[in-house]
């Protein structure tokens, strides 16, 4: 039985995507038979393309997905470059996991309460640097351009880059190959650039494709920073979705062919860059230079880094102070009064969202580790080697736009019958936890010493009784983590609550997103504060569990 979880869990990340594509293709081009649809046609591409914010909307899109993720990895390579293996380094690697385990939209929420005319940084510098005694009169979140939405996802997807390219570091053997760059006389920045980022970007391909592909379609974040008129594609085609006039629906999934077709697009385009690149760094390899005279280039990279990871401990800190804040004038950096009001006001409404969001996160982590683990050990027990494609199947739910596949898996779960349960809203986070989960625990899981096993069976120890008693108990670190990784990638999901649970199914991520147009930045920090903590909560288990079960062998505790 053994051998059929990987076929198990490759239905279970594919069936999906496959049948909601299907259920969002086929309205999109006119068959949609609750509204009379029973024909093919393209009607709704022409009413798409008719909306007179079409362009502006696809253009921003474009931009702001291209500059979040070029400038997210430029950051991180640069910062990798200039810093990797010191001192200065290992605290960037501290921070890592509470930057990856805030929600997107907590986060965002802090960022806008930070760079606000009415936030942080303006009142930091008023009135004594800028003269402002009241705020200003300036568009900052939300702006036309959407610089806020790009700077909210850069803050977020440095640290899921550097995780990712930390994880692929060691088969580069960066040490060694420093060491003879650094002979050769080449600058620590360039040496890393000529001699590792090439193996790295192999290895941490298809991790920045799935930065690209979200951040041209992200939805919780443009709602909170992104510009509103007109707003990304993928936010209107979730406005659209939701509209009372059911006809609209075609629209909407005109829409996210659209957006699917973009996003196809554009890592074609990413992929012909990436040549390019590559044909650029094989001249600059050629030309020899050195550039001994790094140091401007290792402090911005070291600022750029500071920057993002500063910009979401500082939003967060944001939203703690703005939950307990009475009044609050303008310029005063803190508040002028101090109370517990809001959360006793707005804490009590959180309860039901809360313990809804750590049932469908639980069940849904659960369940892809369940599946994971099997999956790992039908590897280990008959000598199977995934194929360089599982890696594709696995990414595929993080390549495809959410509301792309999403809207069109609502419709195929109403016509079978399955409603919007929370059941099938569960499956649905199933399907984004799922790769995540997989991706933490297997190198661990791949690199666990297997003599130990060898030892059990020369024992006569039988294979599951050396899986329970031997390999169980040392994984329980790896599995915590991979365990804490689901719980926060659930926590933070907004698209699949919304659109599979049809608006029923409430979670602290939906009513969070939900104050965006609220002005009530209390309520906001409560509600953004309680999110980030049920996210943080899996990764404190993960740290302190494994310390109080192993607290007499040392070794088992890492």
């Amino acid at each position: 039985m053994l051998r059929l979880f990987p076929a198990i869990t490759v239905i279970v990340l594919l069936l999906p995507v496959l049948a909601g594509l299907i259920g969002t293709v086929a309205p999109g081009f006119g068959y949609f038979p609750a509204v009379g649809g029973t024909s093919l046609s393209v009607q709704p591409f022409r009413d798409l393309f008719d909306w007179a914010g079409f362009m502006p909307a696809l253009s921003l899109s474009l931009r702001t997905g291209l500059v979040a993720t070029a400038a997210s990895l430029i950051i991180t390579m640069v910062l990798l470059a200039g810093w990797h293996g010191t001192r200065a380094f290992r605290w960037v690697e501290r921070v890592l996991s509470p930057l990856l385990s805030a929600p997107h939209a907590a986060a965002a929420f802090g960022i806008a309460f930070l760079i606000a005319p009415s936030g942080w940084i303006v009142r930091a510098l008023s009135p004594w640097a800028t003269g402002w005694e009241r705020p200003p009169d300036l568009l900052i979140v939300q702006d036309p351009g959407g610089w806020a939405m790009i700077a909210g996802l850069v803050a977020k997807e440095v640290p899921f880059l550097m995780l990712m390219s930390l994880a692929a570091l060691p088969q580069t053997a960066p040490e060694h190959s420093l060491r003879i760059t650094a002979a050769l006389g080449y600058g620590r920045v360039a040496g890393w650039f000529k001699a590792i980022f090439p193996r790295l970007y192999a290895r941490i391909r298809l991790p920045v494709y799935a930065v690209l592909a979200y951040s041209l379609s992200v939805v919780d974040v443009a709602i909170i920073l992104g510009p509103n008129t007109p707003p990304p594609l993928a936010v209107q085609v979730v406005k659209w979705m939701g509209d009372p006039d059911l006809s609209m629906r075609l629209v909407a999934s005109a829409g996210a062919v659209v957006q699917l077709a973009l996003v196809i697009g554009v890592l074609c385009l990413w992929r012909l860059m990436e040549l390019f690149v590559t044909y650029a760094g094989l001249r600059a390899i050629d030309g020899g230079h050195r550039m001994r005279r790094d140091g401007a280039v290792r402090a911005a990279g070291l600022g750029l880094g500071a920057i993002s990871a500063g910009m979401v401990i500082l939003g967060l800190a944001g939203l703690a102070v703005w939950s307990v804040a009475g009044f609050w004038s303008f310029p005063n950096a803190l508040p002028d009064a101090v109370s517990s009001r809001s959360w006793m006001r707005f804490g009590p409404n959180l309860i039901a969202p809360l313990g809804q969001t750590f049932v469908i996160a639980g069940a849904a982590t659960g369940i892809a580790l369940f599946l994971t683990i099997a999956c790992l050990e039908a590897e280990h027990r008959h000598a199977l080697t995934p194929a360089s494609r599982s890696l594709w199947i696995l990414y595929l739910p993080l390549l495809v736009p959410q509301v792309a596949f999403l809207p069109g898996l609502q419709a195929v779960t109403l016509l079978l019958g399955g409603g919007t349960h929370l059941g099938m809203v569960v499956l649905g986070h199933l399907v984004f936890v799922l790769p995540y989960v997989f991706l933490s625990l297997a190198g661990p899981w791949r690199q666990w010493d297997a003599r130990f096993d060898t030892v059990g069976a020369a024992l006569g120890v039988t294979p599951n009784a050396r899986f329970w008693r031997i390999r169980m108990p040392m994984m329980v670190a790896p599995v915590l983590t991979a365990l804490a990784v689901g719980l926060a990638v659930s926590v933070g999901q907004y698209l699949p609550t919304l659109l599979i649970g049809g608006g029923r199914v409430q979670t602290i991520t939906t009513e969070a997103v939900a104050l965006a147009s609220g002005g009530d930045r209390r309520v906001i920090g409560v509600t953004g504060l309680v999110q980030t903590g049920a996210a943080m909560l899996g990764f404190a288990a993960a740290l302190l569990l494994p310390r109080m079960l192993w607290r007499n062998r040392r070794g088992m505790r890492a």
